[in-house]
């Protein structure tokens, strides 16, 4: 797969086929892609958690909020829960904050996921403290970003950004997930 084709099949997956596992081997491998990408001051202050067993997946899940702009959606229902979990944790000991790292640490991830079939989606709403609790994370580790993994089971499709529609994402009623983007011409502001 050419790298165009890569970035227009990683799209944000909310439903997967649950039966269907990610092996804990590649949620190491793709952290070892992760780890290649560059780092402000080359500090390298990302950590990994890594979750592929059943149980800790489902509570992982629990303390998850997916999919804001769907309001009549709660969530992927049993069946269509990820398989694993990659936790971006950040080290405070080596430096304050991580978004930026963080984002390039997930877009990689994500890639190397879509790459080998799988997908996924970066999850910014969580319940902070029950996660770290159930973690139970040193003081100096922070959760930055859960990136929910698994062999997608929706179709996503990219369109045209129509100022009457919005920006939102929505499904129609075949459950399709529609993604509308903003144009070239709305966003390169010189040529």
């Amino acid at each position: 797969m050419n790298f165009s084709d890569l970035v227009y099949v990683n799209r944000s997956y909310r439903r997967f086929i649950q039966n269907v596992r990610i092996p804990q081997s590649l949620l190491v491998e793709l952290v070892g892609l992760a780890r290649l990408t560059p780092s402000p001051a080359n500090l390298q202050a990302l950590k990994f958690w890594l979750v592929s067993d059943e149980a800790e997946c489902e509570r992982v899940f629990q303390n998850l909020k997916f999919a804001a702009y769907l309001k009549d959606w709660s969530g992927p229902k049993e069946g269509e829960k990820p398989t694993g979990y990659i936790i971006i944790l950040g080290d405070k000991d080596i430096k304050p904050f991580f978004e930026i790292e963080a984002g390039i640490v997930a877009q990689t991830i994500l890639l190397g996921a879509a790459e080998k079939g799988f997908g996924g989606v970066m999850v910014k709403a969580f319940k902070r403290e029950a996660l770290r609790e159930w973690m139970d994370l040193d003081a100096n580790l922070e959760i930055v970003l859960v990136i929910a993994l698994g062999k997608p089971a929706e179709i996503c499709v990219i369109e045209d950004y129509d100022e009457n529609k919005g920006i939102e994402y929505y499904r129609d009623v075949d459950g399709v997930h529609h993604v509308p983007k903003r144009t070239l011409d709305e966003l390169i502001v010189h040529w």
